[in-house]
């Protein structure tokens, strides 16, 4: 009898992700975003409100691994309140919430007694500050009326950012960047980042939202800068827990907040940016 050969295991990239699988994700979240924002604006809310719930439940699962217990239902419920009034209410609505909602995560942790109770509560707020707060910042995007392309002007100069690490890494890398952190960042791959952010935010900051052309190299080199720093931030604390991603929900990536590490620095930094080179 014929021994039975398994089948080959999917392919890897440098990474060591399924490439395929990755590419496949990728492209249904980015399809998703666009139906969302180009079909009807409002349902993008629900896009980043499941994201927020999603991630806040995968950091704090993961944070378990220090020995940390961040209180949860105080998070949840102050991220979905962060995301509505972001839109109803602007920025004094998202700060104020936030607030209420560090507020209640301290009181939430009372009833489980003073063990452990700074180290609890303190990553609660991390929590709360890391995922919905910042994630605010991209429903603050969208309420002008060309919001819209203000959010995908953010999610694509991040995408150009991965895609343009991603590729400059492979063919050029060859010195570490932060190789206790993530050695298969390189300067090489920092520099495609920059280009790649650049040549996308360019044309959409020009022809999409009137801005200055040097408004869109300044954008897409500082969301370069956010991106990466934002997934150096999630691999330092990923390393610190011991952990290689923060969940599984998605194939080729691992969990949600291991997509969310770029966007959520970069919105708050494109917030603040388009509000001065290109203002509503």
């Amino acid at each position: 009898m014929a021994a039975v050969v398994p089948p080959p295991p999917p392919a890897a990239g440098r990474a060591g992700r399924n490439l395929t699988a990755a590419i496949g994700v990728g492209a249904s979240l980015g399809a998703l975003v666009l139906v969302s924002l180009l079909v009807y604006r409002p349902a993008f809310l629900v896009v980043v409100g499941g994201a927020v719930l999603v991630s806040v439940v995968e950091l704090s699962r993961a944070l378990r691994a220090g020995r940390a217990a961040p209180p949860v239902v105080p998070v949840l419920v102050g991220s979905v309140a962060m995301v509505a009034l972001a839109w109803t209410r602007g920025a004094t609505g998202l700060v104020v919430v936030f607030l209420l909602t560090v507020l209640a995560v301290l009181l939430w942790r009372l009833a489980d007694g003073p063990v452990g109770y700074l180290r609890d509560a303190s990553t609660g707020v991390l929590v709360a500050l890391y995922v919905p707060l910042l994630a605010g910042f991209a429903v603050l995007l969208l309420v002008p009326d060309d919001g819209a392309t203000r959010v995908i002007l953010f999610i694509a100069t991040v995408v150009g950012n991965d895609v343009g690490g991603y590729a400059a890494g492979v063919l050029f890398g060859r010195h570490a960047m932060a190789p206790t952190v993530s050695p298969k960042k390189s300067w090489e791959g920092m520099a495609g980042s920059v280009l790649a952010c650049v040549a996308v935010a360019t044309p959409i900051v020009t022809l999409g939202l009137d801005g200055p052309w040097w408004g869109g190299v300044l954008f897409g080199a500082a969301l370069a800068v956010s991106s990466t720093l934002g997934d150096l931030g999630e691999s330092l604390i990923k390393r610190d827990l011991g952990i290689k991603d923060m969940g599984d929900l998605l194939p080729g990536h691992g969990g949600l907040m291991d997509r969310m590490d770029s966007l959520l620095p970069s919105a708050a930094v494109a917030y603040l940016l388009l509000s001065w080179v290109a203002p509503a």
